[in-house]
């Protein structure tokens, strides 16, 4: 503890504050970056130097990703709203099941459309279609549901989530991240189910009624289609074609804002939304930001508990330098990491940018003790995919196209134990058998 850095007490304070001061994050935030700042430039420095000229050779190392995620926040924001305003959302009582299975049908949608989109679009388009069916009724743990579906989704594809994609240009094999919808697939199945039982019985479906709905705006929605085609087509064409000039600038957010002053010829957006917008955005500017600073020069040995760990660390750390440090280290199942670093940030709201632009959808998400009450099964189904991936495909580390040629890609001491994962489980079957016994006997 005597060794722990002083930035860490103030990550973990800042921490605390958004948890407990919820209506305050944006200015938790930015005091717990202030004070790291202060801090690094009268005592400890930077990761590439000391006072000011540190401060700005990091700003140098960071600003392509900061401003990416500022950009992307505040154009979802008009992308769901222009979505919103096209009338679809209205459309869906239709075509979703009237009972509990609706909502699981919705979360499928987020699910696969996260596979294809950025998980951020996924998870407001999903949030905005939920607030019409539910008439306004969204449970905190249904919104939990949606971003969590949207990151499993994401988790899978290297166009689906920031991490994935650095991955790919990292020369990670998308075939590799491929079987990380093996785990997303069983975290979907449990998430899915718990989230749409618990939305139904707190607020039914809306019952589509005929003759109820009005009109489908058709040219927003064309607005909506090209917002998404720029937004893919900027993603696949950069990574795939361009993937030495991603980090000159913050093209994903540029692309998205392009196709949003162009496409306002069609129909403009309603500009009301962006001050909500812009405090959630600039709340996870500061907070990725603050983790950045972070002095965490390396990682654990490359491991399935490591990357175990790592998922749950992605709850409240930044998932994107974590994703860097392991590219740079080596040595992991990058199919096992894609879902822990991917899925685990879906345990707490401001873990992911998914779960920061649902918040702005839906204020009331920024409770860290609702998020965690109500979206129980989200960590559930974080440790029960993972551990089906691993004894599914086991841990297989694999070299990237930056490494030299098996560094790091043994780590043979780490291989998961099939074993071990069955006396796990029979021990904790064992556990949930006293349980019940002891509830029956407590019964009579």
């Amino acid at each position: 503890m005597l060794n722990t850095p002083v930035e860490f007490y103030i990550f973990g304070l800042t921490l605390a504050g958004v948890a407990l001061l919820h209506k305050r994050t944006l200015m938790v935030a930015v005091m717990g970056l202030l004070a790291t700042i202060a801090y690094k430039l009268a005592y400890s420095g930077f990761a590439h130097g000391v006072g000011w000229a540190g401060f700005g050779l990091h700003l140098g190392h960071e600003w392509v990703i900061l401003s990416n995620l500022l950009l992307l926040l505040l154009g979802f924001a008009v992308l769901a709203n222009q979505f919103e305003l096209s009338r679809v959302p209205d459309f869906m009582p239709r075509l979703l099941p009237d009972s509990w299975l609706g909502g699981a049908a919705l979360l499928l949608i987020v699910f696969v459309m996260s596979t294809i989109l950025d998980n951020i679009a996924a998870a407001v388009i999903g949030a905005v279609i939920a607030r019409k069916v539910y008439a306004g009724r969204v449970s905190l743990g249904f919104l939990a549901a949606i971003v969590a579906c949207s990151n499993a989704g994401g988790a899978g594809s290297v166009i689906g989530d920031t991490t994935t994609t650095m991955m790919w240009i990292a020369g990670v094999s998308p075939l590799v991240v491929l079987k990380a919808f093996i785990a997303s697939g069983v975290a979907f199945v449990i998430v899915a189910g718990f989230a749409a039982a618990a939305q139904h019985r707190y607020q039914p479906i809306v019952a589509h009624v005929a003759g109820d709905t009005p009109p489908v705006d058709g040219l927003r929605m064309l607005v909506v289609v090209l917002l998404l085609a720029a937004l893919l087509g900027t993603n696949f064409v950069g990574n795939a074609y361009f993937p030495s000039q991603q980090g000159a600038a913050p093209w994903l957010g540029l692309g998205l804002w392009g196709a949003i002053l162009v496409t306002q010829i069609l129909r403009k957006p309603d500009w009301s939304v962006m001050p909500e917008a812009g405090r959630g955005a600039a709340f996870l500017v500061c907070l990725v930001g603050l983790a950045s600073l972070m002095p965490v020069d390396s990682l654990p040995p490359a491991s399935w508990p490591s990357a175990l760990g790592l998922g749950f660390l992605s709850a409240v750390f930044d998932n994107i330098p974590l994703t860097a440090l392991a590219l740079k280290q080596g040595g992991y199942d990058w199919g096992v990491l894609a879902f822990a670093v991917g899925f685990g940030g879906s345990m707490m709201w401001f873990g992911s940018s998914a779960g920061v632009a649902v918040s702005n959808l839906f204020p009331e998400a920024r409770s860290v003790g609702g998020w965690l009450k109500q979206g129980w099964f989200v960590p559930v189904g974080y440790v029960a995919g993972f551990l089906v991936l691993l004894l599914a495909q086991g841990w297989v580390p694999t070299a990237t196209r930056t490494q030299s040629e098996g560094v790091g890609v043994e780590a043979a001491d780490h291989h998961f134990d099939p074993n071990a994962a069955a006396r796990f489980w029979g021990d904790a079957r064992g556990l949930v058998d006293r349980a019940l016994a002891e509830a029956a006997q407590r019964g009579r």
